[in-house]
């Protein structure tokens, strides 16, 4: 522990590890009266409406001249945009708790790619634990599996999910100078109006004519959700429980995201553990494990 910790870590680490497993099955709701782009592109602009004015507030007597700016624009098509996209279009193509798993794969993606880049390397450990995780990931998509209706686990609903990941894994290897040298407001901020911009005319195309009137309070709560907590709150929680915890044991919580996000999962969306699913899960869980700690 770097220092002290104030006492409520211990309610806001594990609200943010809630927080973060519940936006698959909130998504997934979202999803049943939204289409995954136009969703995308509410939940990103909503995100970014929300964070300006934390940011402006803390800016508000210090400079205001940023020289990484284009880059961290840039980074935000990947971290925020394209992550957002990918997420949403896999996540309505298949299970939450698949959804959950692919992502929780995000250390490995990580790995590989600064292994590709020359920024790490890897040892036999690491390697192998890459191996068994991968192994798992086939165990998903080979062995047959029960589910609920409307939930059924696609091999493309899986790929898109694990494109999302890819795209958060390369913002993270190529943002590692960049965001260290500024506070998660200001990473954030940026990144999300970044992609709010961008996609801005994409936004405006899928609204029109889109039947918003019909949209249920339950939709448009799950929506504003998604852009709240999972994409502005989690995200302040999460760092500033770094600055006095270490990050591998912040990092430990995210191993009970698959767990959390599975039980709601079960509950809510009517999902099913079926036995193909435990054994890839277990199979990634401890490729994930011996890679990070490889």
């Amino acid at each position: 522990m770097t220092r002290e910790a104030p006492r409520s870590l211990f309610i806001l680490i594990p609200l943010m590890t809630l927080l973060w497993a519940s936006n698959f099955i909130v998504g997934k709701i979202a999803l049943r009266e939204f289409p995954p782009m136009l969703a995308g592109c509410l939940r990103i602009t909503f995100a970014a409406a929300f964070i300006a004015p934390i940011f402006l507030w803390r800016q508000w007597n210090t400079s205001w001249f940023n020289p990484d700016l284009s880059k961290l624009a840039l980074l935000g098509l990947f971290g925020v945009t394209l992550n957002q996209m990918f997420f949403l279009a896999g996540l309505s193509r298949t299970s939450a708790v698949h959804s959950v798993l692919m992502i929780a794969m995000t250390p490995i993606y990580v790995l590989l790619i600064a292994v590709i880049i020359k920024q790490e390397q890897i040892s036999v450990r690491k390697a192998v634990g890459m191996a068994i995780a991968l192994g798992g990931v086939a165990i998903l998509n080979v062995l047959p599996a029960a589910a609920a209706p409307g939930s059924a686990p696609t091999l493309l609903g899986d790929f898109l999910v694990f494109l999302g990941a890819v795209t958060f894994a390369l913002f993270t290897v190529f943002g590692k100078n960049v965001t260290a040298r500024y506070s998660s407001v200001t990473v954030n901020t940026i990144c999300y109006l970044s992609g709010a911009l961008a996609i801005a005319p994409l936004t405006l195309w899928q609204a029109h004519d889109f039947p918003f009137a019909r949209i249920s309070t339950t939709a448009w709560t799950s929506l504003l959700f998604m852009a709240l907590f999972p994409s502005v709150v989690c995200y302040l929680i999460y760092y500033y429980a770094l600055s006095y915890i270490p990050a591998s044991r912040v990092a430990a919580f995210s191993y009970l995201q698959p767990v959390l996000a599975t039980i709601l999962a079960v509950l809510t969306l009517g999902e099913r553990v079926t036995l193909p699913l435990l054994a890839g899960g277990a199979v990634i869980f401890s490729g994930v494990y011996l890679t990070e700690r490889g």
